[in-house]
């Protein structure tokens, strides 16, 4: 069984877990707030952003210099003993390190062509590595010294939940006695104004599941796992993956792929639908994405299993939306947190929408499973369970 042994996150909830779950009980986000100048247009934006101190990369390092890389600096700070540790236990060629992104340092990318139409030459110091979809396993690897398999997953939105899962596979298969896993992804104009561009962008705070939702709201995050085999508090219990190339940006009408993915999941955790106590839902807040995967999760576990979405408290945090949705499903059950409710108070919830058990008020998790989906353009499909072991 692969368990996750130590998990560190920064988003827009808080800068490290204590203020994460403090933040999730409460109901509120302190980064998530309106900004401007980041849409062509001049509109303000709701943005979940990361308010506090990020570490600098380190100058031996400044190619990999970028906002992204911070973010998973500030993560990794978080769980630096555990994995210390386990690099002196199994050896530098023995420990993974799998990313996801959709962005990397798109954002120095950005900055750099301005300064480049403005003045003729690309900043000091930018770099193209610092926006390579690679950078994010390169960096970490070349910081920790290891020399074992290290790589970057980038299919949008599930890419970090794909990451859980390859490091997951490097073990089993004996390619690795550990992995590194998750994802980070920084704010910046490339997706904030491409996905305003097809009429995904929410104008106000985004509303998963409710009657009037219109949209995604953006946010910044990262979220490292350490994934061992030695025993922990909570396993990774199953995973499953599906790619029904429906649509490049749309889901299957159906769902069909999204349904796949779960199912696989529950057979790998050898579980029936009534054994998960919540579903961590994708919850994107645009029409289509909740009333697929309404009907999704209806098809599958009715109406019987508690589910809700958490991207109003850290907005849609893209290539690092899987990792940072299984961490938080990973402290509601160390933590005994509370199920996030849904948030009604903008606009009621869809009434048209396939049956299924929102939370909607604080409550206690039921059983220690959790399912936590992650859908993304083109159809590509994850779902991870967790849970406690026993």
């Amino acid at each position: 069984m692969i368990y996750f042994s130590a998990v560190g996150m920064v988003n827009a909830l808080g800068n490290n877990n204590a203020q994460i779950a403090a933040s999730l009980t409460a109901g509120v986000s302190p980064g998530m707030f309106v900004q401007e100048g980041w849409l062509t247009e001049n509109r303000p934006v709701w943005l979940g952003a990361v308010t506090g101190y990020l570490p600098p990369v380190p100058e031996s390092l400044s190619v990999h210099r970028s906002r992204n890389n911070q973010l998973l600096l500030a993560a990794l700070a978080q769980i630096e003993t555990p994995v210390s540790e386990v690099i002196a236990r199994y050896g530098h060629e023995r420990v993974a390190v799998i990313m996801g992104t959709s962005t990397s340092g798109i954002a120095e990318g950005e900055d750099a062509v301005r300064h480049l139409h403005q003045q003729g030459t690309f900043p000091q110091g930018y770099d193209y590595q610092q926006q390579e979809l690679g950078d994010p396993s390169q960096f970490m690897a070349e910081l920790l010294e290891l020399t074992g398999p290290a790589y970057t997953l980038s299919t949008a939105c599930s890419s970090s939940a794909k990451a859980i899962i390859s490091g997951m596979r490097l073990i089993e298969s004996g390619l690795a006695d550990a992995a590194i896993v998750g994802g980070a992804d920084s704010l910046c104009r490339m997706p904030v104004n491409g996905f305003n561009s097809l009429e995904s962008f929410s104008r106000g705070r985004c509303t998963p599941f409710g009657q009037d939702r219109d949209g995604i709201n953006i946010g910044e995050a990262a979220a490292l796992i350490l994934l061992t085999r030695e025993p922990a508090d909570v396993a990774l219990l199953g995973t499953g993956e599906s790619s029904d190339a429906w649509h490049m940006s749309a889901p299957h009408p159906e769902g069909a792929g999204a349904e796949r993915a779960i199912r696989m999941a529950l057979q790998q955790a050898g579980l029936e639908p009534q054994n998960v106590g919540y579903i961590n839902a994708h919850g994107t807040a645009t029409p289509l994405n909740d009333q697929v995967e309404s009907a999704v999760i209806h098809r599958v576990f009715g109406s019987q299993i508690p589910c809700s979405s958490t991207k109003h408290l850290t907005g849609h945090t893209l290539g690092a939306a899987g990792a940072t949705e299984a961490a938080l499903s990973w402290l509601i059950l160390t933590q005994n947190l509370n199920l996030p409710p849904q948030d009604f108070s903008i606009t009621p919830r869809d009434a048209s929408l396939p049956d299924i058990r929102l939370v909607d008020a604080p409550q206690r998790l039921e059983r220690p499973v959790i399912l936590s989906n992650s859908f993304a353009f083109g159809g590509n499909n994850a779902s991870i369970v967790i849970g406690r072991p026993s």
